[in-house]
């Protein structure tokens, strides 16, 4: 099976330290939402649990995966899960390729156009800008102009309501949200609340 990105509203929701006794529920309150990209990373407790149930659940709706992946081993072992994203804080090009031949979105994280074009070349699906704080939106502006125009780009970093309209216009497609959506022990109805509240202010930012 091959998984992709594309049609999907792009916000990815970032699951660190999420524990797999709650995985169903939090994952329901972020489907209800709207979040159908999920990421859990792999230095939360038993991440292929949570990724595993995560997909039982949800994975006709929602493009579930992990983030924080840094080998090849790491690719195989979800893709035997079942997941069909992954996200790392860099450009392993070894870690693109084994991703992509797997069949499986990958979302590896850069900050400079030489890691962009490296990342692409490896064979990408789309590229997680991180950690976006460091950079202005305006430098997104200014490699939009040599990326191949249907790149996806992803902010991860810094990201919130009030910011997210100057990062869309500068040409960022989505967001990865982390901390201000969840935290481990968070209770569901606040996380469901948080979640909601993101989906809207990203649309309204959106319509701008």
């Amino acid at each position: 099976m091959t998984h992709t990105i594309e049609g999907r509203l792009p916000l990815v929701a970032i699951l660190r330290g999420l524990e797999p006794e709650r995985a169903v529920a939090v994952g329901a309150a972020l489907v209800e939402a709207g979040f159908d990209i999920i990421e859990v990373p792999l230095n939360s407790p038993d991440p292929l649990a949570s990724i595993a149930a995560l997909v039982e659940a949800f994975g006709d709706r929602a493009l579930i995966g992990a983030g924080t992946v840094l080998t090849e081993a790491e690719v195989d072992a979800l893709a035997e899960a079942g997941a069909g994203l992954v996200v790392s804080p860099n450009g392993n090009p070894a870690v693109i390729r084994r991703t992509a031949s797997r069949g499986m979105v990958s979302l590896p994280g850069v900050l400079t156009p030489t890691e962009m074009f490296a990342a692409l070349e490896a064979g990408a699906s789309g590229l997680k800008i991180f950690p976006a704080e460091m950079i202005a939106p305006a430098i997104i502006t200014a490699v939009r102009a040599v990326l191949p125009p249907a790149t996806p780009i992803y902010a991860v970093g810094g990201i919130n309501a009030g910011n997210m309209a100057d990062w869309l216009a500068a040409g960022v497609t989505g967001f990865g949200i982390g901390g201000s959506l969840f935290k481990p022990g968070k209770p569901i109805g606040e996380i469901a609340a948080d979640a909601c509240a993101i989906v809207s202010a990203f649309k309204a930012a959106r319509a701008r």
